[in-house]
Parts: C-alpha cells; structure tokens; sequence
C-alpha cells in the first residue's frame, strides 16, 4: 500500500518541477526589472534618454532644419513673384529759374499696381520645385536622424560591452589572487612548487594589463558617447533585454520608402521642375502695370490713371537658354540615377545588416552554451583539485576557458544589438 503512492508523487514532482524553473526564472526577471527601474530613477541613462539628448545636441541636425526653413523661403520668394506688386511713388521736382515768377514746382503721388501675367509658367514651376526641394530635405533630416540613432547605439552598447568586459576581468583577477594564496599555503607544506606560484602571478599581471587597456577604452567610449549626447555620462543601463528579428523580406520591402531614397526622388523631381524654369526662356514675357494718381503735374492732368501692358518676345539670346536648358536637363537626369542608386543602396544595406545580425544571433547562442560548459568544467576542475585529482596548470586552464567564452558571450550579445540597430537604419524604421 505504501508503494501505491510512489507513482503519484513522482508525477507531481515531475509536473512541478517546470513550474518552479519557470518561477525562479520570472523571479529573476522580476528582480532584474526592479533593479533597473531604481537606476533609472536613481539617474541612469537609457539608450532612448541618450537619443533624445543627441538630438538636442546634434549641430547637424540644427543645419538640416535651417536647410528645410531656406527652402520654404525660397517658395515664399516664387510666390512673391506671381502675386500683383504694389508700391507708392512721391515725385517731387522742383526747377529754379532768373525770376521766381517763373521758377516751377512739380508734385506727383502715385500707386503703381505691376503684375507678370505670362512668364513661360515659370513662378509656378519654381513654386513647385522649392516645395519638392522643402520635402527632399525633410526627408533628409530625418535621414540624418536615424543614422544619428545608429551613431548613439552603437556608443552605447560599446560602453556597457566594454563596462562588462571589466568586470569579467576583475572577476578573474579576484580568481587569479585566490590561486596564488591557495599555491603558497601548498607551497609552504611543500605541496606546491615555487615555479606554480610564479607561473599564476604572471597570470595576474596580464589580466592586469588588460584591466588598464579596458579603463582607457572605457573613458574613450564615455567621452564619445558624452560627445553625443552634450552632458556628462555616469551609470547607463539597457532597458531592451530582447529583440524580435523578423524575416529579411520584411525588412527589405522598406527599402523604397527609406527616408534618403524618398529625398532622392524628390531631388529629382525638384530637378525636372528647374528643366521647365530654364525652358521659359523660350517663352515670351507679358507684364501689366497700372498706375493711379492721387496728384499729377504732368500733362494730362485730368486723367487720373494709366496702364502699360508689356510683350517681350525673344528672338535670339544667342545659345544661352538653350545652354541652361541642357544643363537643367543634365542635372536631372543625374538625380534620376541618384534616386535608383540610392534604391539598391538600400537593399544592400538591408541584406549586410540582417546578414551581421543573423550570424551574430547564431554565434551568441553557441557561447552562451561554450559559457555554461566552462563554467561546469571550471567548478568541476576546482573541485578534483581540492582532491589532488589535477594540478594546477589543469585549473589555470579552466580559468582562461571561463574568462575567454565569458568575454567572447558578452562582446556577441552586444554586437548583435548594435547589429540590430543598424538593421532598423538600415530598412529605415523609426
């Protein structure tokens, strides 16, 4: 009877034994999260907080935008031109002579009214080509953003890699100075021989030496990012723990409406307008003008206004507009090509970047496994030591095994981000 029971224990100790990974690994999850929201609020930067504060920063971003308001002066000058004028004009003359009985003074007061009433539709295509050159450099600001984003990623993870990085070191070095205090105690019971004790320390000094190299490559990946974002950096922390990479396809089918092959193709539509600008010098010019007098001296006096309607025709200017128009056709046929370079660009860079990332992804998961299996073999080493199962030479390998598969993991899951990150830029997502 007391045997009855064994099966049904068994399986329910089965049953829950995924239930409580699953609940240690929530806890950890948990606790990571609590962790990183007290150093956010305690004043820790998050890779959005460091963007943010680029862009406030960024010097070329602030010239994009000018760009952008020069452009729409440009439209506001095109328009000018197709709009009536209307000034006012005071002529006052006054002519001396031998007696002032026949000395003459002559007052005019006038509004001029002038409109360009056919110019070879030049004003409107002008029009049109600074609002197309208004959304080409728009679409270049916001290019010029994304690549910022890719700019601040990458200073970014490099400086949590490289913050890591020193602490897997200084870990080993902690590891290191154990050996050394543990191989002269054997030493002094005669268990151990000098050369043993030397041959570790010369490990210490190395990991040394790379603890200095990781310090200045920890202040030059702090300077740049400060450089980035205009304030001084202290503690950062990553607040994105995974990522979705989802199939190239996806990635590629944004291709053609990545912001620099969008202001391409604006840039060239700009251009074709300018072709229709040089092309009106084929054309002639018809232009009004009225004026009203509200004072006249001059002959006829009783009329209180006159108009004046201009044709200018051009007969021949030499090859000059034809030279303009070539050249204006010329400059556009470039930006055409530009534009469908500008498309493959964008696929290649597409297909690198989902290329770097895959391959990332694949490697990170073989040294997060290369990771578990030197962790395992180093605590198993240490343990047939503690026995005089193996010697010294035998953990010292163990510990290069642990420390080269633990920097090797963490330079690969940062990569992968960076990589991922530029994957975003590259297919143009915000």
């Amino acid at each position: 009877m007391k045997n009855s029971y064994f099966p049904i224990i068994l399986g329910l100790l089965v049953f829950s034994i995924p239930r409580i990974a699953f609940a240690q690994e929530a806890n950890q999850h948990s606790a990571a999260r609590i962790v990183t929201v007290a150093r956010i609020a305690a004043g820790a930067l998050t890779l959005r907080n460091c963007y943010q504060l680029a862009l406030k920063q960024s010097e070329i971003i602030a010239i994009d935008a000018e760009k952008i308001k020069e452009a729409q002066a440009r439209f506001a000058q095109s328009l000018g031109l197709i709009l009536p004028q209307v000034s006012f004009v005071r002529t006052d003359s006054r002519q001396e002579a031998e007696s002032s009985a026949d000395s003459r003074h002559a007052l005019d007061q006038e509004f001029v009214f002038t409109q360009t009433l056919f110019s070879g539709f030049k004003e409107f295509a002008a029009m049109s080509a600074s609002r197309l050159q208004g959304q080409q450099l728009s679409w270049e600001k916001q290019r010029a953003e994304q690549l910022l984003y890719t700019d601040v990623a990458d200073a970014f993870y490099l400086l949590l890699e490289i913050r890591e990085d020193l602490g897997v070191l200084r870990s080993i070095h902690q590891s290191l100075e154990e050996r050394v205090k543990d191989l002269q105690q054997r030493e002094n019971i005669g268990k151990s021989r000098h050369s043993e004790v030397v041959n570790v320390q010369v490990q210490v000094y190395n990991i040394e030496a790379d603890i200095e190299t990781g310090k200045s490559q920890e202040v030059i990946a702090r300077q740049l990012l400060e450089f980035l974002i205009g304030k001084p950096v202290k503690d950062i922390v990553d607040t994105d723990i995974d990522f979705q990479l989802k199939t190239e396809k996806e990635y590629l089918a944004k291709a053609e409406k990545r912001s620099d092959v969008r202001a391409a193709r604006y840039a060239w539509q700009a251009q074709r307008k300018l072709v229709t600008v040089a092309q009106s010098g084929y054309f002639p010019k018809v232009s009004g003008e009225v004026d009203y007098f509200l004072h006249r001296s001059t002959a006829p006096q009783n009329n209180d206004w006159t108009a004046l309607l201009t044709i200018d025709v051009p007969i021949f200017e030499g090859t000059t507009v034809y030279g303009e128009v070539r050249q204006a056709q010329s400059v556009a046929k470039q930006n055409e090509w530009l534009w469908l370079r500008a498309k493959r660009q964008a696929v290649q860079d597409i297909q690198t970047a989902y290329a770097n990332v895959q391959a990332d992804l694949g490697r990170n998961q073989a040294l997060a496994k290369a990771l578990a299996a030197a962790e395992e073999n180093y605590s198993l080493q240490l343990q047939d030591y503690k026995y005089n199962l193996v010697n010294n030479l035998t953990v010292l390998d163990a510990i290069q095994s642990l420390e080269t598969a633990r920097r090797s993991y963490i330079h690969t899951t940062y990569e992968s981000k960076r990589f991922y990150r530029q994957l975003l830029t590259a297919a143009g997502e915000e």
